[in-house]
Parts: structure tokens; C-alpha cells; sequence
């Protein structure tokens, strides 16, 4: 049952709400209780918009009322909602707040340095729709750490929760099946090599469509880290940059020409984001400096047998006569030639054929369709 207000019987004073912790679903998974919520304003204040941010700010305003909630936690609901405020970097103030039944001494967590520039008023309801589900999955995993990390440490640690969070949602199936890992038996596991890439044997079970659960399946994986994958293209003059090396793939495969046209595309190194791989294969293999990333796609190039997975972008940059040359780094045992080639010569690579893997397929083909939409913002 939720706790109540008024009647209350601890001694800590009650917590006042104003911002995202307002949206029920996050503020159980946060507190881990049902608490009830007593409407109420903080005098004096404003709620705005951080500019470029999704929570929001307390702004002074002597004509205005901060509208939002008192709780009254219980010791361990408190400590669980104390730990998530300081992975934000905010502290406890107290301040006198009003209530229908007249003004209440409480709490209310604050940042300890200044969050930003204000941007307009802030909607809790626009929260919502737009940002609620990645705040939960966030969420999860700070509440995770309570008692392992300090809110200095989180605070370190909060652009990859914030970037794990956005995969795991944009990942979160709408149609498909949304069974998870673990419904997975795994009766035995081993690693039948460990070089440049690992290959394992697993034995497992998973859940059926009928209910049951499979047979002991056995299953060779090929594990591979995250791959960025950017098409470098001039939206000026109409052109995009490919590379040029020689890939094991086709060899193995026994193709008589295994060289390969492909955008650029590195690994995604530990502790780095995507786009920044992104950014810095684009200097690596082609000399590049990227000004805009667009997002083409995400996903697995081959699920039945491969864990690697790739995030596909294509990168706005200039193009001038004299950007092709000899890339690639000493220590990988690069080879790399660049090729800048005018749109019809590369929408011809489609035609012919030439352009036969999946990340050139996919990059080319979605820049035919939205290549006049970029070329006219220039």
C-alpha cells in the first residue's frame, strides 16, 4: 500500500518533486515503493527547460509556483532516492513549500553546480512521450549500483549508461518477440578459439512460440566487437568517398577479385561511442574530417551465427579534386586506397553489381533516397 500524507510518523522531513522523479513508473523503479503523492508548489519559482537537455531547471521567479508532488519515503526508499539524485550531482536544500492544508518545511534535490541555460518552459508531459522509456532503462542500471559507486563515479559513468539506455530502446522489439536472454538455458559453453576474433560451441535451450522449450540446440558463435560504418558524402558536389583493400572474406570464399569497395569502418575501441569511432576511422582510412553524422541504421549483419554489430552512417564532409591517396594504420597492417566517385558512378556500382557488401548496399541505396533532401541543406 502507499504510504499516506499527512499523517506521517518519521522524523526526516518529506521530499518535494518538481521534476522528472514526478512521473510515477520512474519514481517506484527509483525508490522501489509505491509512495503516494500530495500536490503541492514551491513559492518564488519557476520550472524551465535546460537548453539542449531533457530535465529540467528551477529558475527564480518571484511571481510563479513550481508545481509538483510531496512523498514521504520510507528510510530505505530515501537512501535509494538520495542515491539516484547524486549520480545526477544533486543535493538536498530545504525549503518552505505549499500545501493545500498551508506551508511545510521539505526537501528538494538541486544540482550542485549550474545545469545550463534555461530554454523555455518544461513539460513533464513532453517528457514523457519523448524520454520516459530511456529514463527507466537508465535508470535500472544506476539503481544497480547503489552501494558500489559514488555519485562522483556515476556522474563519470553517465554517458555510457545514457548510451547503453538508447540501445537497449531502440532495440526493445514493437512486433517481434519479446522474449529475453534470460529465458535462455545454457547447459555448456566453450571456447574452441581465442586469436583476433573468438569462436565458442554453446548448448542451450530457448522458449518456443508453443510455450515449451526447444531441444538441447548446439550452436558455433562467431564473436566480433561493434563496428561504426560511415559512407563519406559531398552533398556540394554530388559525390562520396569509398575505400579500397583486401578483405579475407572473399578470399576464403574464393573470389577471383577479393579486393573490396566499402565505406570506411573501423571497431568500436572500449569506452568510445560509435560516432566518435565514426569520426576517427574517417581520419584514419581517408584523411576526413566529418561534419555531420546521419544515422542510416543499426543491426546485425549475420544473427544466426555472428554476435558483431554495426551502426551504419553516412558522414557529410568536402570532397574537393586531389582527397584521394594511401591510408591506413602501420600497427593493423592497413592497405587502404581511396576512391572519390561522382553520384552516377557510384549509383552504377548498384547497377553492375560492384557494390557487393551489405554496408555499401545499404549506405548507397538509403543516400539515393534522401539525397536530394541533403543536398538542398547543402
Amino acid at each position: 500500500m502507499p504510504r499516506t500524507w499527512p499523517g506521517r510518523c518519521g522524523a526526516d522531513p518529506v521530499i518535494f518533486l518538481f521534476g522528472t522523479l514526478r512521473y510515477e513508473p520512474l519514481l517506484k523503479r527509483v525508490s522501489g515503493e509505491e509512495l503516494a503523492l500530495t500536490p503541492a508548489r514551491l513559492p518564488g519559482w519557476r520550472i524551465a527547460a535546460v537548453k539542449g537537455k531533457a530535465f529540467p531547471m528551477l529558475v527564480p521567479d518571484a511571481d510563479a509556483m513550481a508545481e509538483g508532488f510531496l512523498i514521504d519515503p520510507s528510510d530505505e526508499a530515501r537512501a535509494r532516492i538520495h542515491h539516484y539524485e547524486d549520480a545526477f550531482g544533486y543535493v538536498p536544500v530545504s525549503e518552505a513549500i505549499a500545501t493545500a492544508d498551508g506551508e511545510v518545511q521539505a526537501e528538494l534535490y538541486r544540482p550542485k553546480k549550474a545545469p545550463g541555460v534555461q530554454d523555455g518552459a518544461w513539460s513533464l508531459d513532453v517528457w514523457t512521450e519523448t524520454n520516459a522509456e530511456r529514463a527507466l532503462i537508465a535508470a535500472a542500471e544506476i539503481m544497480s549500483y547503489q552501494g558500489r559507486f559514488s555519485g562522483e563515479a556515476l556522474q563519470f559513468r553517465f554517458g555510457q549508461i545514457e548510451s547503453r539506455a538508447r540501445a537497449e530502446q531502440m532495440q526493445r522489439p514493437k512486433v517481434g518477440s519479446d522474449r529475453t536472454r534470460d529465458q535462455v538455458m545454457l547447459h555448456e559453453t566453450r571456447a574452441d578459439h581465442a586469436g583476433y576474433f573468438v569462436t565458442t560451441t554453446d548448448r542451450l535451450s530457448h522458449p518456443t512460440f508453443d510455450g515449451g522449450m526447444s531441444e538441447p540446440l548446439v550452436r558455433e558463435v562467431f564473436h566480433g566487437a561493434d563496428a561504426a560504418i560511415v559512407l563519406p558524402y559531398d552533398p556540394v558536389r554530388d559525390r562520396v568517398l569509398l575505400v579500397d583493400q583486401f578483405r579475407m572474406g572473399p578470399w576464403a570464399r574464393g573470389a577471383i577479385y577479393p579486393w573490396q569497395l566499402e565505406p570506411v569502418a573501423g571497431r568500436v575501441d572500449p569506452g568510445e561511442s560509435p560516432e566518435d569511432c565514426a569520426r576517427r576511422e574517417a581520419e584514419e582510412e581517408a584523411g576526413l574530417k566529418l561534419r555531420d553524422l546521419i544515422q542510416v541504421g543499426s543491426g546485425y549483419p549475420s544473427p544466426g551465427c555472428v554476435s558483431e554489430y554495426f551502426y551504419i552512417y553516412v558522414g557529410l564532409c568536402d570532397l574537393p579534386d586531389g582527397t584521394e591517396g594511401h591510408y591506413g594504420v602501420e600497427d593493423e597492417a592497413e592497405d587502404i586506397r581511396t576512391h572519390i566517385l561522382d553520384w552516377a558512378q557510384a549509383e552504377d556500382l548498384l547497377t553492375r553489381g560492384e557494390a557487393d557488401n551489405v554496408p555499401l548496399i545499404l549506405a548507397l541505396v538509403w543516400l539515393s533516397r534522401e539525397r536530394s533532401r541533403l543536398r538542398a541543406l547543402g
